[in-house]
């Protein structure tokens, strides 16, 4: 356990090489399962979704292009061949400590977000996923808080009548 966490923050802070294996009991497929779960259970993965995946993906394990791509399709896979979120959320609850849950739980928010509204069975799929990895739900409700206010400032406009130029006068 000790080695996947150090792993984990190895490939957060970019320190390690992450491995390309993607195997069942890696916490990064699990992760981004779940993710791909959120963007596609409204129905329908938009470009602004994928997009957001791949940065999201790329920025917190840092990996590259072409592994990004092929965690994705590995995922993906996972995802359809599932019966339920649990054989996603137990490799994460053995693999990941509390904040590294809650960082995962960030990310379902921020899929969620990435299409400008959060449909009712993105928030149900994320509230049970907390739920299963031991995240409470006053965190869940800051997380999706703190994560709305972020896509709202990098989606306000910038300019000279801007409320962000307001706030620096």
């Amino acid at each position: 356990m000790f080695d996947a966490l150090k792993t984990f923050i190895a490939e957060i802070s970019g320190a390690a090489s992450p491995s390309k294996s993607f195997n069942e009991d890696d916490y990064r497929l699990a992760a981004v399962a779940l993710l791909v779960h959120v963007a596609a259970v409204d129905g329908e993965t938009d470009d602004k979704e994928r997009r957001r995946l791949k940065t999201l993906i790329e920025e917190r394990f840092g990996l590259d292009d072409s592994a990004t791509v092929l965690l994705i399709e590995r995922a993906e896979q996972s995802d359809r061949d599932a019966v339920d979120f649990y054989q996603f959320t137990s490799v994460l609850k053995r693999t990941l400590d509390e904040d590294g849950r809650l960082k995962i739980v960030e990310m379902m928010w921020d899929i969620a977000f990435a299409d400008g509204e959060v449909h009712e069975f993105e928030d149900n799929t994320i509230w049970r996923v907390a739920e299963l990895l031991g995240v409470s739900t006053r965190d869940r409700v800051l997380m999706r808080q703190r994560v709305a206010v972020e896509i709202e400032a990098e989606a306000a406009p910038k300019g000279p009548w801007s409320k962000a130029d307001d706030k620096k006068t």
